[in-house]
């Protein structure tokens, strides 16, 4: 595995009296898997939203690549390398599924503002290859209007991967799928990250997903990380058990 990608330390996040994230730190490296889990009102959200700049953390580091990402906007940050997929897809339904995927890969280019109705022959050989990636090149030509819910998450996963992240935040990237597209989805996932030394972290509910994907996985509970380690170590972790897992796992 290769060095550090993220690196995150001492970060704080109060929203009024009440203490969001605190003293949370933790690393990610390249094509490595991190699992951020915990009790729904945990703080994964406000965490995933300050490491991509829709928040500005009271206090602590962010460090993507050894620089320091803090107060820096989310598109400055999307455009250092670090991607984003979210609970809800993110494409547009009356364009093909080739265009969502030509569209993220013109804004990638700096071009964004250059198309007037479609795109045409232009970067369609690159968003077939990462149709192809993803299995969704047999349906390039559809809407994403039509498709069912676990293609537009490999759909999106495509636009995610056309930025050329070397970090991925994948939020609750299974949500709404059925167990088996759960666990495709993240197997691909896991399979196109360590293949291009991409590192991510994710949170996810599914925890047969987490166990069975994550290389490393850390636990938040009240903000404060309560564990980490490996998949083994966090389901023999008794604070975990009682404030998470519970008895059935």
């Amino acid at each position: 595995m290769n060095g550090v990608v993220l690196r995150v330390d001492a970060l704080h996040k109060a929203f009024g009296g009440v203490q969001a994230v605190e003293d949370v730190a933790f690393a990610v490296s390249a094509g490595e898997l991190l699992a951020l889990i915990g009790p729904n009102g945990a703080g994964k959200s406000t965490c995933f939203n300050m490491l991509n700049g829709q928040l500005e953390p009271d206090g602590g580091l962010i460090e993507f690549e050894g620089r320091n990402i803090v107060g820096m906007s989310p598109r400055a940050i999307w455009r250092l390398g670090v991607g984003r997929t979210f609970q809800i897809t993110a494409t547009f339904a009356s364009l093909s599924v080739r265009e969502n995927v030509q569209m993220a890969l013109y804004s990638h280019a700096g071009k964004l503002t250059q198309f007037l109705s479609r795109f045409g022959s232009e970067l369609r050989p690159e968003a077939d290859a990462l149709l192809a990636q993803v299995g969704m090149l047999d349906q390039a030509e559809r809407p994403c209007g039509v498709l069912a819910y676990g293609d537009l998450k490999r759909v999106e996963l495509a636009m995610a991967l056309a930025n050329q992240p070397r970090l991925l935040l994948m939020d609750e990237p299974t949500a709404g799928m059925a167990p088996r597209e759960r666990v495709a989805l993240m197997e691909l996932a896991a399979r196109l990250a360590r293949a291009q030394k991409i590192a991510v972290l994710f949170t996810e509910h599914d925890m047969d997903v987490v166990f069975s994907q994550a290389d490393r996985i850390i636990v938040l509970d009240r903000g404060r990380l309560i564990a980490g380690g490996l998949p083994a170590e966090v389901r023999a972790n008794r604070d975990v058990q009682a404030v998470y897992l519970g008895s059935g796992h």
